[in-house]
């Protein structure tokens, strides 16, 4: 007899099915911690300003084929679009309307300035006693209130750019906005444990994060170090503080392979591999703080024997031997490596749109969401606005 059909598989449960998101952030950090959430599976609503939307839509070249910058595509994925002018009365009623039935509502006003539209976080939270307001800014909300918060004036007010580059040269930014994306996972963390929280007690709560504070935290060895000894860190390149070889070294032709020796059996692999395994027992040697000590003599001697091949046959050889270690790979050929290993990288999200790079969370029960196409300004603006005019028990709206 034939078999019946099977009923179609429901969707898989996510960590965060059931949490509405209200993103009224900008630029990157709050937008990337809100496509975070959207990862886990939170419906997020996207708030921008009409006709012009978030800054990053201009941000460009590159541009997608829609006109769209690449840099508002890497913070803006599976979400909804909605376009509100919070100066006309009617869409501040909808911004503040869609603040009372969501979970979580993200923002990076300056502080104080949206008390005026009734979305500030004391408003917020009496209208919507569960909702876990977040708000990102540059220097906190105290006495940098005021200041402007760039990724890359943080950088350089907050140290980093101190540490960063060769030593004698000029102070270096990080490549990559580096702070905003600390920060994003910084008020993704407080968000997570605001609703843990909420889900014991019933109540929301302030989280407030600030890029200034994220970076402090994110400096680690470098600051504990400066806390030790008074002394301020400052440029050493590829180098290590505290650890050696850990550092980019020379081999044919110049190119550059990274050795990170992290420990004395390692440096002793490293030695062997080269074909010099006397240099593990050199007294200058021997220990890590010794070769830390003596890093100029250490490194004239690995590139010696590191000249004679190219960076790719050495970290086959030396991978081989458990000696942590690459080639300097450009951003292609990072994403080929992901590929190669497995870990799928890239994910596409239609027809003509950029692909996304894959989430890197991995859940073995409530696994991350497919991400779809950022949201186009205001593209799902009709459909949400009948709906926060309408019943608050009525379901967000299918999308279309």
């Amino acid at each position: 007899m034939p078999q019946p059909p099977r009923p179609p598989a429901s969707p898989p449960a996510r960590a965060l099915d059931g949490i509405l998101v209200a993103d009224f952030s900008r630029v990157l950090a709050g937008p990337l911690a809100a496509a975070t959430l959207a990862d886990l599976g939170a419906e997020v609503i996207k708030v921008e300003r009409p006709g012009t939307g978030d800054d990053t839509r201009a941000w460009g070249p590159p541009f997608a084929a829609d006109g769209t910058a690449a840099y508002f595509d890497a913070a803006n994925r599976s979400k909804r679009g909605l376009a509100l002018d919070l100066g006309d009365p009617a869409d501040a009623a909808a911004a503040r309307e869609l603040a009372r039935r969501a979970d979580v509502l993200i923002e990076n006003f300056r502080p104080g300035s949206l008390a005026k539209y009734g979305l500030d976080h004391t408003a917020t939270r009496a209208a919507n006693p569960g909702l876990v307001h977040c708000t990102i800014t540059g220097f906190g909300s105290g006495a940098g209130a005021s200041l402007p918060g760039y990724d890359f004036v943080v950088q350089a007010v907050g140290g980093l750019m101190s540490i960063t580059g060769e030593p004698g040269g000029p102070p270096l930014k990080a490549g990559v906005a580096l702070v905003d994306v600390l920060t994003a996972k910084d008020a993704t963390t407080g968000i997570l444990a605001a609703l843990r929280h909420r889900d014991r007690t019933g109540r929301g709560q302030l989280v407030e994060v600030n890029l200034l504070s994220s970076l402090l935290g994110s400096l680690v060895n470098q600051a504990s170090g400066h806390l030790a000894t008074g002394h301020d860190p400052g440029p050493m390149g590829n180098r290590h503080p505290s650890i050696a070889p850990y550092e980019t070294l020379a081999c044919r032709d110049g190119r550059p392979l990274a050795v990170a020796a992290g420990n004395d059996r390692q440096f002793r692999a490293l030695a062997t591999t080269l074909g010099a395994p006397e240099l593990a027992d050199d007294p200058r040697f021997t220990r890590n703080q010794d070769r830390v000590q003596n890093r100029t003599d250490l490194v004239k001697a690995l590139e010696d024997r590191l000249a004679s091949d190219t960076p790719e046959n050495w970290t086959d050889r030396l991978l081989a031997a458990s000696v942590p270690c690459g080639p300097v790979n450009t951003l292609s050929q990072a994403l080929e490596l992901a590929g190669r290993l497995g870990l799928d990288p890239v994910t596409p999200v239609g027809e003509g749109r950029i692909p996304q790079v894959t989430s890197p969370l991995r859940l073995s029960d409530t696994p991350v969401t497919p991400p779809t196409a950022p949201p186009r300004l205001d593209e799902h603006g009709t459909a949400l606005r009948t709906w926060l005019s309408g019943p608050a028990d009525h379901p967000l709206p299918p999308r279309m």
